[in-house]
């Protein structure tokens, strides 16, 4: 059994709506085969609880101009990690430390990976068996010479102009960053964008 194209066609408004508010590693997984209660999960990232609030309430905008309204919403008050039931799918909004802890790729690794179009897809994290979430975006925050955050031994980042975000293990400084804590996979792939 596969998704139905109800559950896909409403996971892309969501991620269309979540790249539009600059949310990172953007990923679609088919659960379907894994689980009755859903045929898709949405994961993506944000930087703060404020972002997180804006990604979700852009992606709720959007999908109930869709017709869908969804039956469970959680998470919400604490923002760090927020979660929308819409039975068909459901969407996890999650902070950049929340994703990194709780690592749910790990979890669906095994399932098949929806494509994204172009636009989200250029926020969708690189992974490597699922088990690191790779970089976000090419031209993150912090300004040409700015300091990204500490990295992780896995995680999601910016490079570029101030390489910020959790990186993979080791770190390589962005374009013009100190040390961002970019894995040097995404280091490779922010080299190319840049091209």
């Amino acid at each position: 059994m596969t998704a139905t194209t109800h559950a896909v066609e409403l996971m892309r408004i969501a991620a269309e709506a979540a790249a539009d508010k600059l949310a990172d590693a953007i990923i679609g997984y088919d659960v379907s085969e894994q689980l009755v209660i859903t045929d898709v999960f949405l994961l993506c990232s944000a930087r703060n609880d404020r972002q997180v609030r804006s990604i979700v309430d852009e992606i709720e905008e959007r999908l109930r101009r869709a017709g869908a309204k969804p039956v469970r919403r959680e998470g919400e008050r604490e923002g760090r990690w927020v979660l929308l039931d819409y039975v068909d799918v459901v969407i996890h909004v999650q902070q950049e430390e929340e994703r990194v802890f709780y690592m749910l790729e790990r979890l669906w690794k095994d399932c098949p990976r929806i494509p994204l179009s172009e636009p989200v897809a250029a926020g969708v994290a690189h992974t490597s068996g699922g088990a690191d979430i790779g970089v976000g975006r090419v031209g993150g925050v912090g300004g040409p010479g700015g300091a990204g955050r500490i990295g992780g031994a896995d995680g999601v980042g910016d490079a570029g102009g101030g390489a910020s975000g959790f990186g993979g293990a080791g770190g390589v400084g962005g374009a013009g960053g100190v040390d961002g804590g970019v894995s040097p996979a995404d280091a490779g792939d922010a080299r190319e964008a840049g091209d």
